[in-house]
């Protein structure tokens, strides 16, 4: 059963304001009587929170519908009418709010507790006590509260990490956030085992850690939408590091050349910002038969980049991986924006996919 959910299209009604009233005095010491109605009260609108809480957009995307109270109407004596509370709707941290009709960006909320009102409340209606003057002195005139907004929205969600995970099908990136994390992927012999994102806290050394992403794995064409596409690639973009991670080992399913270069074109083809982003090329499934170094050289040298060799199912060459990532991350920190890992995220020590961290000594 999915557990995690990255987009939803959902209605949210902000409440009408409540009417004003129309209303006498017929107290027995005011003979003379006099408007008293009162005023309506305000119909409640609805905010979305980023909340540290939610994870995904799963529960939202379930309800479809989002409707805040009316007002109250106003009452005799002046009674003001209650105004309704607003619907608060806690959303993950880095959830993109966009219109829906209209496609544009409404806002996109990077801070925890960052605050969206979507729909605002109705107005309330005045009184008849409102439009009395010394020409009209018992006015028969109330308003009526106006009627709330209404919009259709569209909810994505990019995921804060500080290291994204990239790789074709089977490359081992599932492997490896199992060995440095406490998050328990499906790891299996066949494409797409990876359906949704998976989030680990790796510890580097005796006091740091780095957030990591599993993201699901490519196929040529993603930057156009095939297989997974664009629910893959915009995980990525907030991430501060990229590892390439390359099977090379001798039952790898296609050359790990051309794993490279097809996973490097469309990264290039999606996003020109995205490509420019810091990438450590990683060998997967090395040290485990006799001609890994042999590959590995191989892959470096057509490449022209240098290539980091590992292990993860033996655990050998996890550890040089993790701190080449975080000498990177803690770089970055050191120029920090709001496309990185809050924070937050570190500390909590959980995320989805993940029940706490594993140390990796540095």
């Amino acid at each position: 059963m999915a557990s995690f959910r990255d987009e939803a299209e959902i209605d949210v009604v902000a409440g009408k304001g409540g009417d004003g009233t129309i209303s006498f005095r017929h107290e027995a010491h005011a003979p003379l009587g006099g408007p008293d109605g009162g005023d309506g009260g305000r119909g409640g609108s609805v905010i979305f929170r980023a909340s540290t809480n939610v994870h995904s957009l799963l529960d939202i995307g379930r309800r479809f519908r989002f409707v805040a109270r009316n007002g109250g109407p106003g009452g005799p004596r002046a009674m003001t009418g209650r105004s309704a509370d607003d619907l608060v709707v806690e959303v993950p941290v880095g959830t993109l709010i966009f219109d829906a009709e209209r496609g544009n960006l409404m806002r996109d909320l990077a801070t925890p507790e960052e605050e969206l009102v979507v729909a605002q409340g109705g107005k309330a209606g005045k009184g008849n006590i409102r439009f009395a003057t010394s020409v009209v002195q018992a006015p028969r005139k109330a308003t009526l509260g106006t009627m709330g907004e209404s919009r259709r929205l569209k909810l994505e969600l990019k995921l804060f990490a500080e290291v994204g995970l990239l790789g074709f099908p089977n490359a081992g990136k599932s492997t490896f956030i199992s060995r440095i994390t406490a998050a328990t992927p499906k790891i299996a012999d066949y494409p797409f085992t990876t359906l949704e994102p998976q989030v680990g806290i790796a510890r580097v050394g005796d006091y740091d850690t780095l957030v990591v992403a599993d993201l699901p794995g490519l196929i040529e064409g993603a930057a156009e939408g095939a297989g997974l596409g664009h629910k893959f690639l915009r995980h990525v973009e907030r991430c501060r590091v990229l590892l390439h991670i390359v099977d090379v080992s001798p039952t790898a399913e296609r050359d790990p050349v051309e794993a490279w270069e097809a996973l490097e074109d469309e990264l290039r083809r999606y996003s020109p910002v995205l490509a420019e982003k810091p990438r450590l090329t990683v060998a997967s499934k090395c040290f485990e038969d006799d001609g890994w170094e042999e590959r590995l050289a191989n892959l470096e040298a057509a490449v022209g980049v240098k290539v980091l060799g590992m292990s993860s199912i033996l655990g050998q060459g996890v550890d040089e991986v993790l701190r080449a990532a975080h000498k990177i991350v803690r770089a970055d920190h050191a120029a920090p924006d709001h496309s990185g890992a809050p924070d937050w995220f570190r500390e909590q020590g959980s995320a989805p996919g993940t029940a706490g961290s594993t140390e990796i000594s540095e």
